[in-house]
């Protein structure tokens, strides 16, 4: 806990019932600060009991008379954005990554907030989806608004490499696309995450700049990953491979339907998210080479995805 009064700031994060919010209010409350969660309506039990320690509030960021009377009444010295669209689908992307950060941040501004710190994530920086666009129209209006602001790009989560855990334990093979060597990331963790964007508060170092973000190296592909976790389950290694080219097959069919219907032209933007994933390494790109490097994408923290699979596969 902080000793330093003076030390001791008001945050609000918004967000707070994602993964990577619930990281970042358990470090908040940790380091002493007085903490406002932000939660959707209706958040379950769940979420409220992993936030000890923190004042939460349930607000629609999409009611702005509501969300300035809670920003007013909370009256944070910075703000911290978890929030994004959970599908990516083009409606959810505008009103989630682009709108509800809008209004977070106009809140913000009208309550007296000093800064302005935005989890963001490293993709935007070869953008093809429209979340990717929403977060980058978002990025560029914070960046032009005149708070103080910190840009948190981080590379893939642990939560996003774990879904194939049971499979494995079960003995089932590890699905990799081609030959699993197409992308490559490095992994960080939610609290290494967390540890990194509660530095960035009040720090002249981090003002005003955009800072990509992966765990410790070095930098796994997909192939990997999966061996990895059979070598950690005791497991001799199997993979199916699926073709990226699947997911182009089923974009082009999608969108032959997306002019006269919503669900098509949604199920089409899933395909090309899908294909994405599948085929764009999650590294910072170079911008003289146009090539991922691994060398230049910054690593922080200590818990590695070996700490993590094992972890998981105990619980399990």
């Amino acid at each position: 806990m902080m000793k330093d009064a003076d030390a001791v700031r008001r945050i609000l994060v918004a967000g707070a019932t994602g993964t990577i919010g619930r990281a970042v209010v358990r470090r908040l409350v940790a380091d002493g600060h007085a903490v406002t969660a932000l939660l959707r309506p209706g958040a379950g039990e769940t979420c409220l009991a992993a936030l000890s320690g923190a004042e939460i509030v349930c607000v629609a960021l999409s009611d702005c008379d509501a969300l300035a009377g809670v920003m007013t009444a909370a009256s944070p010295d910075v703000v911290i954005s978890c929030i994004a669209s959970r599908s990516g689908a083009p409606k959810d992307a505008e009103a989630i990554d682009f709108a509800a950060n809008v209004a977070l941040l106009d809140a913000a501004q009208g309550a007296g907030a000093r800064q302005f710190i935005l989890l963001s994530a490293i993709c935007v920086q070869k953008p093809l989806l429209a979340f990717q666009h929403a977060k980058l129209a978002f990025e560029a209006r914070l960046a032009a608004s005149g708070i103080d602001y910190a840009i948190v790009r981080p590379t893939a989560f642990f939560k996003s490499l774990s879904g194939q855990v049971k499979r494995v334990k079960a003995g089932k093979p590890f699905l990799i696309f081609g030959d699993g060597e197409l992308t490559r990331c490095k992994p960080i963790s939610d609290d290494d995450l967390a540890r990194f964007i509660v530095r960035c508060i009040d720090n002249p170092d981090t003002r005003s700049r955009i800072f990509p973000i992966g765990g410790p190296g070095p930098a796994i592909s997909l192939r990997e990953q999966g061996e990895l976790l059979f070598e950690l389950a005791g497991k001799p290694p199997r993979f199916k491979s699926v073709s990226p080219r699947l997911f182009t097959w089923a974009e082009r069919v999608l969108a032959l339907g997306a002019g006269v219907s919503g669900w098509f032209a949604e199920k089409a933007e899933y395909a090309r998210i899908a294909r994405y994933y599948a085929t764009e390494s999650m590294l910072v790109l170079d911008p003289d080479t146009g090539e991922y490097s691994a060398g230049l994408t910054p690593e922080y923290g200590s818990e590695t995805l070996s700490d993590h699979y094992r972890r998981l596969l105990a619980e399990s």
